[in-house]
């Protein structure tokens, strides 16, 4: 009784174990160690599509279809088989009987004989597709956190969005945003039935499909209502379609382009996903599958986080556009719009603004026609980025302007910026809430040259601005040996001018240090190369422009510089003794009427008849000023030029002033005429005392 008790309990006891097996709720499989199918459980079998009988006894990979890689498997069979060990294998395929793609982890471990010799093996195969694709979906999040936004670019921003989830996550991915977007402004809303034109920034494919031939990159397209992208624009929420969804099926159809694209592609899941950020809806991103895998709940998920951090680093590119437009738009009209109405230089120069994200810099440069036919030549840096280094630099340039114009030379001029930059960080100091507008002007830097072309000398003074660079008529270059003062806003401290006599023709290059440390170029290294193509400019007779060209194009190593960059270029001209004469004059009134006779004998030689009565005038005016009030030496002096200038110079530096005369005064009147008969008139101060000068238009 008790040995068939134990017989029925070991029967019982291999039942069990068979129903085990069969019911497990994964698959199971033994093979023997040919890799012949020797056992499969229920699972196995609808895994593999078939009844057990019609494997057993074939070999692995029998049963397999031929687009199903099934090379990793039967190596770790083998490898069982062979070494006798138990061994984990990680596959990523679809199942024979299946469409889909899943994730396998495999156990397989060797079966012994009562001998011990390894007679099969036995595998369990688990499907983890749901932690995969979690594991990816999470992957993916990752990546998008690092990889999306690495630029304030609106393109590439784009562009990195649609290269991260192609082809993980889409076999297709499209990035097309509303116009106003493109120009940094807010979007409006099109309405709840309206068309809406979108411009395609980014796709990419994963496909044979090339996305390019139904939209080019940068260009628009117009969408139907009805068309997914148009509808989760207006809703704002996520919509799924797919090929013979009525809408999808009218949509390809409106546009014969795309339908064509499309022949013979099923698109088995398309989603359309809005751009949201900040509450504002800026564009959609479409991604689609031609695979079997459709979209599920989970993808939404992922899409809609992902179209939620592209939208916001979109809209933070879009927010910079907008100010970089704002910064470029007020440095733009706070630059010299063009040549300046002066003979004594040829001009060409250049400005690049910054691709930077920090934003357009403050750098600036001026050419400023000055008294007696000479010029001004400026160039500056202010410290910082954005509006308020563009607006801090239209203030700096227009101090300049007004110094220059009252005829300071050029160490006197930076002193007097140099106080007007301690005053606006005062007052940014005594400033409650607010920007600090002017924070950009401590630390700037200026140059400031002024040219003579009767003297043909050049005067420059520094605050620690990088010196000029020549050329010689000859192709010499040298770098000007300035006396580089301390930088704008530090007090107390002078500046010191550097004087240089300049043939005719002498070629001088100013410039910002965005231009000789591009590519974090070392300084000096930078200005030998700016010198070596300067010669090579001289040698081909290049003109200005084009060796401004020249340049840019030898020292900066893109067309997008990592800082702004003001290149000045002028070509010095002469006025030569027949367009200058001077007379010296002793300090006695019986001179007056002399002084006249000869300013109208010397206007007749420059065939300057018609400003004769101006001139007379003119002359008596200024010279008996400056023997009644001024001091020896006294000296009159006529420039023709564009116009003609008269200058009455002597030792005195009280400046006289221009006064309305009472009716019954007997003087007083003479310098009021002068201001009313002349263009200008002026006091320019010297070493040795002042010169004023009054200046006529020629016909």
């Amino acid at each position: 009784m008790a040995s068939a008790r134990a017989d029925d309990d070991h029967q019982d006891g291999s039942d069990l174990v068979e129903q085990a097996v069969r019911q497990a709720s994964f698959s199971m499989s033994v093979f023997d160690i040919e890799q012949r199918y020797r056992r499969l459980n229920d699972v196995a079998c609808q895994v593999m599509g078939v009844d057990e009988d019609a494997l057993r006894g074939q070999v692995f990979p029998h049963g397999v279809p031929e687009d199903v890689d099934w090379r990793g498997t039967l190596q770790a069979l083998k490898d069982v088989a062979t070494t006798g060990k138990p061994t984990h294998y990680e596959s990523f395929t679809r199942a024979p009987s299946g469409i889909r793609e899943h994730a396998w982890n495999l156990e397989l471990w060797p079966v012994r004989d009562a001998s011990g010799e390894v007679c099969a093996v036995g595998m369990a195969g688990f499907d983890s597709s749901e932690q995969h694709w979690a594991r990816q979906r999470l992957a993916v999040l990752d990546e998008a956190a690092v990889s999306i936004g690495t630029s304030l670019d609106l393109d590439r921003t784009a562009q990195e969005l649609a290269d991260l989830v192609v082809p993980r996550f889409a076999d297709f991915a499209s990035v097309d945003l509303l116009e106003a977007v493109m120009r940094g402004d807010e979007p409006v809303d099109a309405g709840p039935d309206g068309e809406v034109v979108l411009r395609r920034l980014a796709h990419a494919t994963g496909t044979d499909w090339v996305p390019g031939a139904v939209l080019g990159l940068g260009t628009t397209d117009t969408y139907a209502p009805y068309s997914p992208p148009a509808r989760a624009l207006r809703t704002g929420q996520t919509v799924l379609s797919h090929s013979g969804a009525p809408d999808f099926d009218r949509w390809m159809a409106s546009a014969p382009v795309r339908a064509e694209s499309l022949r013979g592609t099923v698109v088995t899941s398309l989603v359309a996903v809005p751009l949201i950020a900040r509450g504002t809806t800026l564009g959609v991103a479409v991604l689609l599958r031609t695979r079997p895998d459709v979209f599920n709940e989970d993808d939404f998920v992922l899409a809609k986080e992902l179209a939620s951090r592209a939208a916001l680093c979109v809209d933070n590119a879009r927010r910079y556009t907008r100010e970089r437009g704002t910064a470029l738009a007020l440095q733009e009209s706070l630059l010299p719009r063009g040549p300046s109405p002066q003979s004594a230089v040829d001009v060409a120069s250049r400005y690049l603004p910054t691709d930077s994200t920090a934003g357009v810099g403050g750098d600036w440069f001026d050419v400023i026609p000055l008294s007696g036919a000479r010029v001004g030549l400026v160039v500056g840096d202010v410290v910082g980025h954005g509006i308020q280094a563009s607006a801090t630099m239209g203030r700096l340039r227009t101090a300049v302007q007004t110094l220059a114009d009252v005829d300071l030379p050029p160490d006197e001029l930076l002193a007097h910026l140099d106080d007007l930059v301690l005053r606006l960080a005062a007052d940014d100091d005594s400033a409650t809430g607010g920007d600090r507008v002017a924070a950009g002007a401590t630390g700037a830097t200026c140059l400031y040259a002024v040219y003579d072309p009767v003297s043909r000398e050049l005067t420059v003074a520094s605050a620690g601005h990088p010196p000029p660079v020549l050329v010689m008529p000859d192709g010499e270059t040298r770098v000007v040996d300035v006396s580089v003062g301390p930088v704008l806003g530090i007090g107390g401290l002078p500046f010191e001018t550097t004087e240089i006599q300049l043939p005719e023709g002498t070629l001088v290059a100013l410039f910002t240090d965005g231009l000789v440390e591009a590519g974090e170029r070392d300084p000096d290294l930078g200005t030998a190369l700016l010198a070596r193509t300067l010669a090579a400019g001289h040698s081909t007779r290049a003109s200005l422009e084009d060796r401004c060209d020249q340049i840019l194009s030898a020292l900066l190593p893109t067309t997008r510089p990592g800082d702004d960059v003001a290149l000045v270029l002028a070509r010095t001209r002469a006025l030569d003794a027949g367009h200058v004469r001077v007379w010296d004059l002793p300090a006695d009134f019986e001179v007056v009427a002399e002084a006249r006779r000869r300013a109208v004998a010397q206007l007749g030689e420059w065939g300057l008849e018609e400003a004769a009565f101006v001139t007379e005038l003119v002359v008596s005016e200024l010279v008996t000023n400056a023997i009644r009030y001024g001091a020896d030496p006294i000296q009159l002096r006529l420039i023709h030029d564009r116009t003609l200038i008269c200058e009455v110079s002597d030792g005195s530096s009280t400046s006289p002033h221009l006064r309305r005369a009472r009716t019954s005064d007997e003087g007083g009147r003479g310098l009021l005429l002068v201001a009313q008969l002349t263009t200008s008139w002026g006091t320019r101060h010297t070493r040795n005392g002042k010169t004023i000068w009054a200046q006529q238009a020629l016909t």
